[in-house]
């Protein structure tokens, strides 16, 4: 039987509800502490891929986080650092550029195939009506438009390919305990399968969109 989802960022939160959701008999995983997978370096990405064979019909990035090396988000101009900007950079766009970068040959080239990151609703520029968070914020919103401009270049290859940023909700995983309270929050389970219901319904039309758990569009 074809292994035809790989899931990259297995291990985290949700990552981990997610591989226990999908059929272990279709699926690949890669994550840090399993495979070294490294997202902020190249060629950790690029002998990761070369390991596989694929082909796949869809890939699911689950990587990213909000607090790197134990640095919050900024609540304030005042506390805008350049290398907690460039981490976050790393994390959450560069990484997920590289992976497309690297990853999406391994897609099926024809038929219906998707591959989806996990942004994040403060990654809106239009729903931003609370400021702070600057460097988290401003990653989310460059994967965004990366993933937009991806989705353009993949249906040149493949019109029935689907490209789209995931919003899964607040999520309580220890990645987010300090900032649960805020907004409802779900178990990583119920998000994973939030997430595998609006991957299911992800059709040609919503490449390059940006949608949340309900399968609600969220503006740029």
């Amino acid at each position: 039987m074809a292994k035809d989802t790989l899931l990259i960022g297995a291990s985290g939160g949700i990552g981990a509800a997610l591989s226990k959701a999908l059929e272990p008999g279709r699926l690949v995983t890669l994550s840090r502490s399993a495979d070294g997978l490294d997202i902020t370096d190249e060629t950790s990405i690029k002998a990761a891929a070369a390991r596989l064979t694929g082909p796949f019909v869809r890939i699911i990035d689950a990587t990213g986080a909000l607090e790197i090396d134990g640095r919050g988000p900024e609540k304030s101009l005042s506390e805008v650092d350049p290398e907690a900007f460039a981490r976050q950079f790393a994390l959450n766009a560069t990484g997920p550029a590289l992976l497309l970068k690297h990853f999406a040959p391994l897609m099926a080239s024809d038929g219906p195939t998707v591959f989806v990151s996990l942004s994040a609703r403060v990654g809106s520029i239009g729903d931003n009506h609370l400021g702070g968070w600057y460097s988290y914020r401003a990653a989310k919103a460059a994967l965004n438009q990366i993933l937009r401009t991806a989705s353009i270049e993949m249906r040149r290859h493949n019109r029935q390919s689907v490209v789209a940023a995931l919003h899964p909700g607040t999520v309580a995983t220890p990645l987010t305990q300090r900032y649960l309270g805020r907004h409802k929050s779900v178990a990583p389970e119920e998000a994973a399968q939030n997430l595998l219901a609006v991957i299911a319904r992800l059709q040609p039309e919503h490449s390059g969109g940006f949608f949340d758990y309900a399968m609600q569009e969220i503006m740029w």
